[in-house]
């Protein structure tokens, strides 16, 4: 298996919102491999580049969401998913924590934040990323 890219991926339904995260990434000298609004998407963009890091929206367009992705994602890429969510009801959370999170922001969410997971999640055995 190839190894994972010092990439990350944005899974966001909301254009906006991925618009600005791509800013925070970039901004830190990080690539961004790519955007996706839909699971199916999101799926067939990780098995393409193989981000370190995907920065995941629970809600997405379709009937399947981003846990849903992150599942089949996990399975073939083992990418670090840091999932984004505006819920915390706790059948959210369950199935959250069953598909193997590197972390779970709250929106919203800050740049701080999304640079402090992202700085970590990189350092975990690939190296801090360069800035």
């Amino acid at each position: 298996m190839s190894p994972l890219t010092r990439t990350v991926l944005i899974v966001e339904d909301e254009f906006i919102i991925a618009a600005a995260l791509a800013v925070y990434i970039e901004d830190m000298g990080i690539t961004v491999c790519g955007r996706a609004d839909n699971a199916d998407d999101a799926i067939l963009l990780a098995l393409k580049h193989r981000p370190t890091v995907i920065l995941m929206d629970v809600r997405l367009i379709g009937e399947k969401d981003g846990v849903d992705a992150a599942l089949a994602i996990y399975d073939t890429v083992r990418s670090r998913v840091v999932f984004m969510t505006g819920s915390r009801e706790p059948a959210t959370m369950d199935r959250i924590k069953f598909d193997h999170p590197y972390a779970v922001l709250f929106k919203p969410t800050t740049e701080h934040q999304i640079k402090t997971v992202i700085t970590s999640a990189f350092a975990e055995g690939m190296g801090v990323p360069a800035t």
